[in-house]
Protein backbone atom coordinates (compact mmCIF):
# COMPACT_ATOMS: atom_id res chain seq x y z
CA UNK A 1 0.00 0.00 0.00
CA UNK A 2 1.05 3.40 -1.01
CA UNK A 3 0.27 6.57 0.83
CA UNK A 4 -1.54 7.68 -2.55
CA UNK A 5 -3.66 4.51 -2.55
CA UNK A 6 -6.47 6.46 -0.75
CA UNK A 7 -6.16 9.47 -3.35
CA UNK A 8 -6.74 7.18 -6.47
CA UNK A 9 -9.78 5.60 -4.85
CA UNK A 10 -11.14 8.91 -4.08
CA UNK A 11 -10.06 9.79 -7.95
CA UNK A 12 -11.66 6.71 -9.14
CA UNK A 13 -15.05 6.95 -7.29
CA UNK A 14 -15.41 11.03 -8.21
CA UNK A 15 -14.42 10.27 -11.64
CA UNK A 16 -16.41 6.94 -12.23
CA UNK A 17 -14.22 5.27 -14.96
CA UNK A 18 -16.16 2.30 -15.49
CA UNK A 19 -19.56 4.28 -16.37
CA UNK A 20 -21.18 2.81 -19.25
CA UNK A 21 -21.04 5.41 -22.57
CA UNK A 22 -23.15 5.52 -25.21
CA UNK A 23 -21.96 4.04 -28.27
CA UNK A 24 -21.48 7.07 -30.22
CA UNK A 25 -19.15 7.90 -28.29
CA UNK A 26 -17.04 5.31 -28.93
CA UNK A 27 -14.40 5.88 -31.15
CA UNK A 28 -14.04 9.48 -29.31
CA UNK A 29 -13.14 7.88 -25.80
CA UNK A 30 -10.73 5.71 -27.48
CA UNK A 31 -9.03 8.90 -28.91
CA UNK A 32 -9.20 10.18 -25.55
CA UNK A 33 -7.85 7.25 -23.50
CA UNK A 34 -4.87 6.18 -26.18
CA UNK A 35 -4.43 9.79 -27.98
CA UNK A 36 -5.69 12.67 -26.39
CA UNK A 37 -3.48 15.15 -28.40
CA UNK A 38 -4.98 14.22 -31.90
CA UNK A 39 -8.53 15.25 -30.12
CA UNK A 40 -10.36 18.04 -32.15
CA UNK A 41 -12.94 20.62 -31.89
CA UNK A 42 -14.65 18.71 -34.90
CA UNK A 43 -14.33 15.67 -32.77
CA UNK A 44 -16.63 17.46 -29.98
CA UNK A 45 -18.81 19.11 -32.65
CA UNK A 46 -19.88 15.73 -33.78
CA UNK A 47 -21.37 14.23 -30.10
CA UNK A 48 -22.62 17.65 -29.69
CA UNK A 49 -24.27 17.89 -33.28
CA UNK A 50 -25.39 13.56 -32.02
CA UNK A 51 -27.40 15.24 -29.64
CA UNK A 52 -25.31 15.20 -26.42
CA UNK A 53 -24.47 18.22 -24.06
CA UNK A 54 -21.11 19.88 -22.96
CA UNK A 55 -21.69 18.40 -19.51
CA UNK A 56 -22.37 15.15 -21.13
CA UNK A 57 -18.91 14.99 -22.87
CA UNK A 58 -17.42 16.33 -20.25
CA UNK A 59 -18.53 14.06 -17.87
CA UNK A 60 -17.82 10.81 -20.81
CA UNK A 61 -14.22 13.10 -21.13
CA UNK A 62 -13.25 13.16 -17.72
CA UNK A 63 -14.15 9.42 -17.10
CA UNK A 64 -12.16 7.92 -19.63
CA UNK A 65 -9.32 10.17 -19.03
CA UNK A 66 -9.02 9.56 -15.41
CA UNK A 67 -9.61 5.56 -16.29
CA UNK A 68 -6.79 5.79 -18.13
CA UNK A 69 -4.09 7.84 -15.99
CA UNK A 70 -5.19 5.64 -13.64
CA UNK A 71 -4.17 2.54 -15.14
CA UNK A 72 -0.76 4.28 -16.24
CA UNK A 73 -0.42 4.64 -12.58
CA UNK A 74 -1.39 1.25 -11.56
CA UNK A 75 1.15 -0.19 -14.74
CA UNK A 76 3.94 2.18 -13.66
CA UNK A 77 3.54 1.11 -9.79
CA UNK A 78 3.57 -2.45 -10.83
CA UNK A 79 7.27 -2.00 -11.91
CA UNK A 80 8.49 -0.52 -8.69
Amino acid sequence: MTRYDTLIDDLRDAAQPQRPAPSEFEAYLEKVRNEAYTVTDADVQALKDAGFSDDEIFEQTVAAAVAAGLHRIEQGLACL
